[in-house]
């Protein structure tokens, strides 16, 4: 394989010192992932290696002088976000993103498989997601949805859950609605806050720009102009997503996100995400994306903690003490 080597000129020595990192932290994680030799001089930059090698750490430096303009700094995390995409052949700034209004604020894929889900829910009216926890299926869904509404693709963004442990029987529980729904529909509530400020967030609530609701409260309505989310999908009845899915208005979009590992349904009872997605295979308009433990971007340990529950049941058994 041939050898190759590349000069980079920085604007000055403080865009230097931002892209190199404190002590030099930036450059060792570009250095240990691409595999490249690395010589900074003041404001230059020589990047040695393959060809391939050369390629792949200039587009890192671009990509990062260009978050770097945007955003004033960067991070650690924010290098490692860089190098993933960079190495599943994807551009930080590149369609499969989304831009938020807020300044520094995007959402990007940082996985193939992210990468793919972003595209099905840009060119489907319906999208079905399937993936372990923290694979991005839920944070991604709700990128999108606030993306299209600052691009006023859309009018409106409405959040569901269903309320399985309580048997969407919600009147048992104590306090008023907000109270009632609180404990399941904060991930979503997460997501929201992480991508906008507070203040915006309870206004568009109050505004009814976003709704965020337990399924049993979407019967009898017909939603247009919205991106409509049904999170937590396996645990929906076949009747409930049947239900759910004709909600669709004219200008909406819908993406239903499950993980059919961990239903919370009867055992004798069929998940209406499974039968969903079994039904309308083949119907134009409609993704189907399965994301996996290769997508997840949780702490590092999630992924194996998902790896060695796939794998199968322990092989030992522990003896209670005492």
């Amino acid at each position: 394989m041939s050898e190759a080597n590349l000069t980079l000129t920085l604007d000055d020595r403080d865009e230097a010192l931002q892209l190199f990192g404190s002590r030099d932290q930036h450059l060792r994680l570009i250095r240990e992932s691409l595999g490249v030799r690395l010589v900074a001089r003041g404001d230059t930059m020589q990047i040695e290696g393959s060809e391939e090698q050369v390629n792949r750490a200039d587009r890192v430096f671009q990509q990062l002088r260009q978050m770097l303009r945007k955003q004033g700094k960067i991070s650690s995390e924010e290098v490692k976000t860089v190098l993933d995409v960079i190495q599943h052949g994807g551009d930080l700034y590149g369609p499969d993103n989304l831009a938020l209004a807020e300044v520094g604020r995007h959402v990007r894929p940082r996985t193939d498989g992210q990468a793919r889900y972003v595209r099905a829910m840009r060119e489907n009216d319906l999208t079905f997601c399937i993936g372990p926890g923290g694979s991005g299926k839920t944070y991604l869904a709700v990128g999108m949805a606030v993306s299209m509404l600052r691009q006023a693709v859309v009018k409106r963004i409405v959040l569901v859950r269903p309320a399985v442990e309580a048997g969407e029987r919600l009147g048992f529980l104590p306090g008023d609605l907000v109270a009632k729904i609180n404990p399941y529909l904060r991930p979503l509530f997460d997501a929201l806050h992480d991508m906008m400020e507070a203040e915006q967030v309870k206004r568009y609530m109050e505004n009814d720009i976003i709704e965020i609701a337990p399924l049993a409260f979407m019967r009898g309505r017909t939603l247009n102009q919205a991106v409509i989310i049904l999170d937590e999908g396996q645990n929906t009845t076949v009747t409930q997503m049947k239900m759910f899915l004709t909600r669709l208005g004219n200008g909406s979009r819908i993406v239903v996100t499950g993980d059919t590992t961990q239903t919370d349904l009867p055992p004798n009872v069929t998940s209406g995400l499974l039968d969903a997605i079994e039904r309308l295979q083949g119907v134009e308009g409609i993704a189907h994306v399965r994301l996996t433990g290769r997508d997840i971007v949780r702490h590092r340990l999630v992924k194996e903690i998902v790896k060695a529950y796939e794998d199968g049941p322990a092989h030992r058994t522990l003896r209670r003490k005492g």
